[in-house]
């Protein structure tokens, strides 16, 4: 599969760009036009430029207003093109990019076109060039690429060709399968990009909020299976338009493109298999069963903190390492790791984010073929050095630098809390709370950064995004998504900062980093947890009686049930599945806080409460925000 992406997508000067777009994988790269003409160096330097980095030119673009202009307009059409084709010449690539008229001057008619595309194509083969002609979704005369299709057809010259682009396609909610029957030498570049579904101008839509495969909600699948059905077997090349992408980092968002190219040939090969797409090959996404543990990194003064907090929640010291300052603490199927190790990964996130989540394990069928296809996706691999006894696991990294292992049943990582840990008989009276697994894991991560996470755990793992949600901050807004699978056995929100004042935001800043912000345990009963909490000693996080008097009357609870949530400071919930509850511990570290949740039939997160449960956490913070019981050790 080749692949190419334009350098409208990325910021930077064209010489950042072009290294971004080589470092991360692709094969060609789209020159827009006005990278070049605010580069200082000739068309001929570029062209050696981009072939010092490897990559070839698979288009120059865009060549505007052509088809269907008037006279005198129509020969200035002709001159302009001329100076395109010098231009192109001397870049070294053989294919512009001519996109659909859009000048009021133009005159409709697809013979007056074809006639044009007719003469144009005579001029670019006396060159050894290539004409392809794109309908844009907000052309004139045309904007569908079935009527680009018919002008291509009846100019019938072989150095014009149809450029096909998934938005503009999809956007105007084109019938797809309509590409099936373009022959493929016809087809002379594919472009493809995502976009949210938003209810705008397609203009502006498109300059502003496109996205790559996978990130936006348009069925480009089932577009490339269209493209893939004829035979094509040119290049698949990105072509974005974001203002965030524009301002973000360029190494970054290459990579996020690369990853999204090479998902996207993966989803077609495996639905259509019998099309020959090259695509690298790979394990399936893999199926998620649980997470199999969370891993703290602490000093050992923080550790106790932490360790006192643990207890209170119910869990027991269940296990110690071998040879290492790891301890494991144990609830139900829920394991909790704290690493006081003063060499390490482990000791560096330490030193970089404090007291943190930096690790968790994720329980899958085959934890190669995982790491396998994290790899083929461009994802980082993490190894260090492992002891006398001690199992090598599967390691990536993840969001914010840290790490995601992977543990299965088939190999001996299944034992790996008896090969490396001895047991700890815990004679303390802690009361069980009835906690039994992990029903979330929360990151916070700055809002660029969203799409990338989506795409990263989408892309590699058997699960979905669920739609975007607002969250209400009392200084700001955070943007919250979902990664989960059908089981329930897989559930990753992401919020989203984009201000320092929230609490996600004040989170990232404190940390120095994107990371797991807190983590949420599953109980059956949460009113008998909330006892067994109490009688541990714990403090749950105080809610604003108020609260309680909207949610007797907004939702019609008995007096009765509504007292014992107030009571226990419990949150309240519900949708068309059923009942949510929510019990909050205080935030904890640099901002960091457990929950605990009981579901019945509910499906979501409890977003409408978030705004509460803010309210009450940012009364546990000082100003300087750090938590009144935290003492920093750094």
């Amino acid at each position: 599969m080749k692949t190419s992406i334009a350098t409208v997508s990325l910021s930077g000067d064209l010489k950042d760009k072009l290294r971004a777009i080589a470092k991360a994988g692709f094969a060609g790269v789209e020159i827009f036009e006005n990278d070049f003409l605010a580069f200082d160096e000739s068309p001929r330097e570029v062209g050696r430029m981009v072939r010092d980095f490897g990559l070839e030119i698979s288009l120059f673009q865009p060549f505007r207003d052509f088809e269907g202009m008037p006279e005198p307009l129509r020969a200035r059409t002709f001159d302009r093109a001329e100076r395109k084709f010098d231009l192109m010449q001397e870049l070294g690539t053989d294919l512009v990019l001519v996109c659909s008229n859009v000048s009021p001057a133009a005159v409709g008619g697809i013979d007056r076109a074809a006639a044009d595309f007719r003469e144009l194509g005579e001029r670019a083969a006396k060159r050894h060039l290539r004409v392809g002609y794109e309908a844009l979704a907000w052309g004139r005369h045309i904007s569908d690429h079935r009527d680009a299709w018919e002008i291509v057809r009846r100019a019938d010259h072989p150095n014009v060709g149809l450029i096909l682009d998934s938005f503009h396609t999809l956007s105007r909610k084109i019938e797809i399968n309509s590409i099936r029957s373009i022959p493929k030498e016809k087809i002379f570049i594919v472009q493809l990009a995502d976009a949210p579904l938003i209810d705008m101008d397609l203009l502006y839509w498109s300059r502003h909020f496109r996205n790559m495969p996978g990130e936006g909600d348009l069925p480009v699948t089932d577009f490339t299976r269209a493209v893939a059905a004829t035979g094509y077997d040119g290049y698949l090349s990105l072509e974005i338009f974001n203002d965030q992408f524009r301002g973000g980092n360029a190494n970054a968002i290459a990579v996020d493109g690369y990853r999204s190219l090479i998902y996207l040939g993966d989803q077609v090969k495996r639905a259509e298999p019998d099309i020959r797409l090259p695509v690298p090959m790979m394990p399936p996404r893999v199926d998620v069963k649980g997470v199999a543990f969370v891993e703290f990194s602490a000093s050992d003064e923080d550790a106790g903190e932490l360790e006192a907090l643990l207890v209170s929640i119910g869990f027991k010291k269940a296990a110690q390492h071998r040879t290492k300052q790891v301890v494991v603490y144990r609830q139900g199927a829920i394991n909790l790791v704290v690493n006081t190790e003063r060499e390490g990964f482990a000791s560096a996130s330490y030193l970089v984010h404090g007291t943190s989540a930096y690790a968790f394990g994720l329980l899958v069928d085959d934890a190669a073929a995982t790491v396998e296809r994290a790899r083929a996706l461009g994802a980082e691999p993490f190894e260090q050095p492992v002891g006398p006894g001690e199992l090598l696991v599967p390691a990536i990294h993840g969001v914010g630098g840290g790490l995601i292992y992977f543990l299965d049943e088939k190999s001996e990582l299944s034992r790996i809390w008896e090969i490396e840990f001895d047991p700890v008989r815990d004679e303390g009276s802690v009361v069980p709370a009835g906690l039994s697994a992990i029903d979330h894991i929360a990151q916070t991560v700055k809002y660029e950064e969203m799409l990338t996470w989506l795409l990263f755990y989408t892309s590699l793992l058997e699960a979905h995004k669920t739609p975007m949600v607002d969250i209400i901050d009392p200084a700001g807004i955070v943007r919250s998504q979902v990664v989960e699978n059908d089981a329930g056995t897989l559930r990753l929100t992401l919020n989203g900062a984009e201000n320092r004042n929230t609490l996600a935001g004040r989170f990232i800043t404190e940390t120095f980093g994107s990371g797991v912000q807190h983590l949420a345990f599953t109980t059956e009963d949460i009113f008998a947890t909330a006892q067994a909490l109490r009688k541990n000693g714990f403090n749950a996080l105080p809610i604003s009686p108020n609260y309680y008097d909207d949610v007797e009357a907004r939702f019609g609870l008995d007096a009765e049930l509504v007292e014992r949530l107030k009571s226990e400071n419990i949150l309240y919930d519900r949708d068309d599945g059923g009942e949510y509850f929510q019990l909050y511990s205080p935030t904890f570290g640099e901002g960091f806080f457990f929950e605990i949740v009981e579901r019945r039939g509910y499906g979501g997160y409890g977003a409408a409460n978030a705004i509460f449960r803010i309210a009450a956490l940012r009364k546990h913070l000082r100003p300087d925000g750090l938590p009144k019981s935290w003492s920093s050790s750094r």
